[in-house]
């Protein structure tokens, strides 16, 4: 099976489809698949290597999600309690009931609170611009900066919708985390550290590069319309004023597939216990009822195509994560879950096969067609090595 995924990865590299790759994968005894291929910058001669540092983009959610489901456990957070006691911002967040003769917004108030479930599961209301030309009109009128900027002001937009009305995706995951903070009374930096990151031996992971991480970074790529990668200057701007938990940590494979193998195992990692395995049972669910998800429209060519991993199936979403409902067709069982980044980062975690894997790249747009189709190239050959 190694044999064959390294000459799957290095393959990709070689014919250009990807300036360098780096992939994992586990199960519950422990790794079984580690690679890495090409060079971390397209210009650059420093090889990709298993402790490269990547932009893990919106993978930062799902411990974002984690480090609310440890506050839910002690009773500091409550899934259907008004958010707005926690966070006061988010008390009369209107609604978008659209735009007016003279192109104004038409704002209206919402019909019921936001709740921590909502902004969980994307159903609070909140839009990404690269996916909803209607919230990027009301941020291009305000001047409303983009989340990868790292400022507050990029927060302050209205919903799309009443709560518990749709599934979006959107900001939701960054006020989860200024939730923790509230809660906590620490920054997410620091809670992170403390309760999820440290525990588990995930030391190149933060929201700040280290000099030494720095040295270590995979350079972005873009896309070009023949086809080729031409590498770009894109880092999340400077001063940072919050920590971003829907898209701001930097990190390794390697620490990544420890936080995945900690979510394999019921919610512990090496004889650490991060979450109670009721716990992890719960954020598996299907949250959302009979609403739809996964699937996103792009209107922002240059930083995402069209999204959907799992055409013609019915996609849920739980306490942080997409689930498939169906069996895939590389082999992932139903019920697994998984999300991704916009840097195209991959990650699932199969409960069922015993199984996770995380693949790593540097490129825009999100949903690259060549870096999706090497994703499932991994993901299929892990499960037909197993079988073998």
């Amino acid at each position: 099976m190694t044999a064959a995924i390294d000459a799957l990865l290095e393959n990709a590299v070689t014919a250009g489809d990807v300036p360098g790759v780096v992939a994992l994968a586990a199960d519950d005894r422990g790794v079984i698949y580690q690679g890495a291929f090409g060079r971390r910058g397209r210009d650059g001669e420093a090889p990709m290597t298993p402790d490269s540092v990547f932009w893990l983009a919106s993978m930062t959610k799902a411990i974002t999600s984690v480090a609310a489901m440890q506050l839910v456990e002690e009773g500091k957070l409550a899934l259907d309690a008004p958010i707005a006691r926690v966070l006061p911002e988010l008390a009369e967040r209107p609604v978008l009931a659209g735009f007016d003769d003279a192109g104004q917004p038409r704002l209206r108030p919402a019909r019921q609170p936001i709740t921590l479930r909502h902004l969980l599961t994307h159903t609070a209301g909140f839009g990404y611009d690269m996916w909803n030309a209607e919230i990027g009109r009301v941020m291009a009128q305000a001047g409303v900066p983009h989340a990868i900027s790292r400022r507050r002001a990029a927060l302050q937009t209205p919903l799309l919708f009443d709560p518990g009305e749709r599934w979006t995706y959107g900001v939701n995951t960054d006020f989860v985390g200024r939730a923790v903070e509230a809660v906590s009374g620490r920054t997410l930096q620091a809670h992170f550290r403390d309760h999820i990151l440290g525990p588990l031996g995930m030391n190149d992971t933060d929201f700040i590069l280290t000099p030494a991480a720095r040295a270590r970074r995979v350079l972005m790529h873009q896309r070009q319309a023949d086809g080729s990668l031409a590498p770009i200057d894109f880092e999340p701007t400077e001063p940072l004023e919050f920590f971003m938990g829907g898209g701001g940590l930097f990190g390794t494979a390697g620490d990544y597939l420890r936080f995945l193998r900690m979510l394999l195992a019921g919610g512990t990692l090496d004889g650490v216990r991060i979450l109670r395995p009721e716990t992890v049972a719960l954020m598996a669910e299907n949250q959302i009822g009979d609403l739809e998800a996964g699937i996103l429209r792009t209107v922002q060519p240059a930083l995402s195509n069209d999204v959907d991993f799992f055409p013609g199936m019915r996609q849920k979403w739980g306490l942080g994560f997409l689930i498939n409902t169906e069996d895939s067709p590389q082999g992932r069982k139903a019920g697994s879950l998984a999300w991704a980044g916009l840097g195209n980062t991959y990650f699932w975690i199969d409960r069922t096969a015993n199984l996770t894997g995380v693949i790593l790249m540097q490129i825009l747009p999100f949903a690259d067609q060549k870096a999706v189709a090497l994703y499932g190239a991994f993901e299929r050959a892990l499960y037909q090595g197993r079988m073998a």
